[in-house]
């Protein structure tokens, strides 16, 4: 038996394998029907929706209101369709039909060309095509190719030639002397995505072919994705991306696939329930995909690289969508101790993990993992689909103070910590690969936060999560176990699961900062380190991403410039040690060693208030940090005990103990920022409410925690210094829309000119730098406001974590965002009422893979 990841065998031209019958069959085609999905060991699960088709939000007009900012609107662009993974040929074949990766931008303002449309009759063949492509690689234990989408549509001349003009007035305003110096030469960059060499007669290179990315999902049971990582799964797979779900175990539970009436009448058959969740997934998934919940799947059983076998799934009519069967045993409870589980096995509790097959698998030899086989499982896998976006569950949800009690099912949170060893092996091991972000999920806690979906989405959400309960019972999958999850069924939502989405890292909106010659910097979590991405002045040429020594980085990064202008970088770094109870989470930073120089200290470790595993599951937020008005820097937590913790910087640069700063359920991550007065504030979302603290002067201690009065909000908040106070943003619970805030520190924390902006219908972080206000709307793409009365629209662009902005200067405002690619995306407005954003531009090589 060979231990590596191996395929079922020769493609036919219809695109099903041929192979034994004891390898690989069929799934039949059906009628569609509403899917939903279970979770073993769980509690009861509420209503979802989901979001409605992409297209543009006209929005609502704005009431009059006393904020001095404007916003920018992105251009109008199609939406493109991503590439699609190679299932196929060998490496050396699939890099030959890849088109070299053109230079990089030279200047974020540059206009771009518009992407192709997802949907196309050229994206569905490349699809087909690099599905075989990826099949007959897996029978040779080949590694996945770069796909990508090779056309692109050209916006209207004389809107680029509008935008240009705008761009360059804007440009102007804020770099007068720089255009005296240079003359037509910052024009020309203002048109063209590279910086061509006037002296050397080199022409400009044309747009390189865009790649939207590939997203590989790993989840514990089968439903965790349907319940906690949408909308997100249901957009990637709406715009085209190739999408690959991993489900750890077989969710066998009790074995009863029954609702509430008839449990105790039904008798237990764990193989066939797990094949009864299978088959309620491959559904969800078939109707997310085409609308029809019973489109076939071929089903073939591969050797892992960690010396068992799973099956995969390939949707025949969009073979970009793959699901992978590990069907290892599930702990069967949420929080009872369980030996034979992913906990467990981490523990060293157990040295194996048996698996638990489902009746209808094609995989007919049981098996078992060890830890390093579960991981080296997962290295497999990311080695074939070469994702530049992994999804995974919480690794660290936290525990309820009173209970001690996890607040996620332990195959959640366990399986996750499996997916940080496999992606640390896999960036450390593995050198022909793309960039890889890594996006982690909330799951159970979810039920008890304001509800993020606007009621639309949710009922969209709901609707999968019907297709996976199978509601109607009708047999369309032709399986003696059922075609879906009964157990869920008389409650499809959960515990109001359906209702929202939240992320636990990657929510800041500060990891783009500019520096006092205006040029760019961004930070970002790339392959488990911190990548720095860097332009050099207004119109320089960008450079990165540049990854900075240190590994076990999580996602999320939150800068903030010092009083002597150099820039420093915080965020939290994950250790395993040598034993399982070395598990740890630390806050960590990094400090330019010279105002605008590319060269970083290392990374200095502020430890964390949380001294064991085993208390609080080292569940620290990302920190949120500020500069007060003396200089002094200080960094933020929330702790496992849902209360505040900070240490703050002294004047010979050594660091103060974590303080306590109490408050009491607080959820997310803490913002920070600086009044007018030089006082800092800081702000924590609760399950109903905000609270804050701030300084009664520069330099003081921060003040008792005080009740806000706003009403309750989703997570996260966004903080900003201006109009003399701190302005937040926030999202109204169940809407979406944008609420604003401002909050003043003189005699204590007081709140004005609360006001909802309405109309985006999104979910997650809000940036707002000058008069560009943005975020993720309806449909996983960015949107972005342009002013008073004026409808929110959306980018093309689907992303990573949350956007950043900053204002670049005085008159200039940037924007970044984070692609499902693994790449950086940049635009530039003027800060002035009525801007438009510039063309969105690419930075660095298309999913270039790192250097050996």
């Amino acid at each position: 038996m060979s231990d590596s990841w191996q395929g079922p065998g020769p493609w036919d031209p219809r695109g099903v394998p041929t192979g034994s019958a004891r390898e690989q069959q069929a799934w039949p085609p059906e009628q569609a029907n509403p899917g939903y999905e279970a979770h073993q060991g769980d509690e009861g699960y509420q209503e979802h929706q989901q979001y409605p088709a992409q297209q543009p939000y006209q929005g609502h007009p704005q009431q009059p209101q006393q904020h001095a900012y404007a916003y920018a609107r992105p251009p109008q662009q199609a939406h493109q369709a991503p590439p699609q993974a190679d299932l196929g040929e060998s490496a050396d074949a699939a890099d030959a039909d890849e088109p070299p990766a053109a230079a990089e931008p030279a200047d974020p303002l540059a206009v771009t060309e518009a992407p192709e449309a997802p949907g196309s009759a050229e994206a569905t063949e490349a699809g087909a095509t690099d599905s075989r492509r990826r099949a007959r690689r897996l029978a040779h234990g080949k590694d996945g190719a770069r796909g990508g989408a090779r056309d692109g549509a050209r916006p209207r001349r004389r809107r680029r030639a509008g935008l240009v003009k705008v761009v360059a007035f804007c440009v102007v305003t804020a770099a007068g002397s720089l255009l005296l110096l240079r003359g037509n030469e910052l024009l020309d960059r203002l048109g063209s995505p590279t910086v061509p060499d006037k002296a050397a007669g080199t022409p400009t290179p044309a747009p390189e072919p865009p790649d939207p990315g590939r997203v590989l999902q790993v989840i514990a049971h089968p439903d965790d994705d349907l319940y906690f990582m949408n909308p997100d799964l249901r957009y990637s797979i709406s715009a085209g991306h190739p999408v690959t779900s991993v489900y750890l175990t077989s969710g066998e539970a009790d074995g009863i696939n029954a609702g509430a009436a008839k449990a105790a009448t039904t008798k237990p058959d764990k193989a066939a329930y797990a094949e009864a969740r299978q088959n309620g997934i491959r559904a969800a998934y078939a109707k997310m995909a085409t609308g029809d919940r019973g489109s076939p799947w071929t089903r073939t059983v591969v050797p892992t690289k960690g010396g068992g076998h799973a099956e995969v799934d390939v949707l025949v009519a969009k073979p970009q969508v793959n699901l992978v069967w590990l069907q290892l045993r599930e702990a069967g409870t949420v929080y009872d101790n369980a030996p034979d589980s992913l906990h467990g096995l981490w523990d060293g509790k157990v040295p194996r993990l048996d698996s638990m097959l489902a009746s209808g698998t094609p995989v007919k030899e049981k098996f078992s993992y060890s830890k390093d086989q579960v991981v080296q499982t997962l290295v497999g896998i990311l080695e074939q689909y070469r994702p530049t976006t992994v999804r995974s569950q919480d690794p660290t949800p936290g525990r309820y103070p009173d209970t001690k009690r996890y607040t996620d099912h332990q195959d959640h949170f366990y399986g996750a910590r499996f997916v940080q060893l496999a992606t640390a092996a896999y960036a450390k091991d593995v050198t022909d690969r793309p960039h890889f972000a890594v996006q982690n999920y909330a799951g159970y806690i979810n039920g008890s936060l304001p509800s993020t979906l606007d009621p639309d989405e949710a009922k969209e959400k709901l609707d999968i999560l019907g297709t996976y309960a199978w509601l109607d019972q009708q047999n369309h999958c032709n399986s003696p176990a059922g075609c879906g999850d009964l157990k869920v069924s008389d409650q499809p939502g959960g515990n109001r699961w359906s209702d929202s989405i939240n992320y636990t890292r990657g929510t800041s909106t500060s990891w783009l900062t500019s520096d006092a010659e205006h040029g760019l910097w961004a930070f970002k979590v790339l392959d488990g380190q911190v990548a720095v991405w860097h332009r050099p002045g207004l119109a320089g040429r960008w450079k990165g991403p540049d990854l900075l020594p240190g590994t076990g980085m999580d996602p999320g990064v939150s800068t903030v410039t010092l009083a002597d202008g150099r820039i420093a970088a915080f965020g939290t770094r994950t250790s395993f040690g040598a034993k399982p109870t070395d598990y740890k989470r630390e806050v960590v930073y990094v400090v330019q060693k010279l105002p605008g120089a590319e060269e970083f200290t290392e990374w200095q470790s502020l430890g964390t208030p949380e001294t064991a595993d085993e208390t609080w599951t080292s569940d620290i937020s990302a920190p949120a940090v500020s500069v007060d008005g003396t200089g002094q820097l200080a960094a933020y937590v929330r702790d496992g005990a849902n209360s505040l913790r900070g240490r703050a910087q002294r004047a010979d640069g050594s660091w103060g103990p974590w303080e306590k700063y109490g408050g009491t359920d607080l959820h997310g991550s803490p913002a920070t920022a600086t009044d007018g007065a030089g006082r800092r504030m800081v702000f924590s979302a609760t399950s109903k409410s905000v609270v804050g603290w701030v300084q009664p002067k520069p330099g003081a201690p921060l003040g008792q925690v005080t009740a806000t009065g706003l009403p309750d909000t989703t997570l996260p908040l966004t903080a900003d210094g201006r109009e003399g106070g701190v302005r937040l943003w926030f999202r109204k619970p169940g809407s979406g829309n944008v609420r604003t805030a401002l909050i003043t520190g003189e005699g204590g924390l007081k709140v004005s000119q609360m006001t909802d902006l309405g109309g985006l219908q999104g979910f997650g972080s809000v940036t707002a730098s000058g008069h560009v206000l943005a975020g993720r709307t309806a449909g996983g793409q960015l949107g972005s406001e342009a002013g008073s009365g004026r409808p929110w629209e959306r980018s093309p662009l689907m992303f990573v974590g949350a956007p950043s902005s900053t204002m670049t200067g005085n008159n200039l405002v940037s924007l970044a965002v984070v692609g499902l690619d693994a790449r950086l995306y940049v635009t530039s407005s003027a800060d002035s009422p009525n801007a438009h954003l510039a063309p969105w531009q690419p930075v660095g090589p298309r999913n270039a893979p790192p250097s050996p």
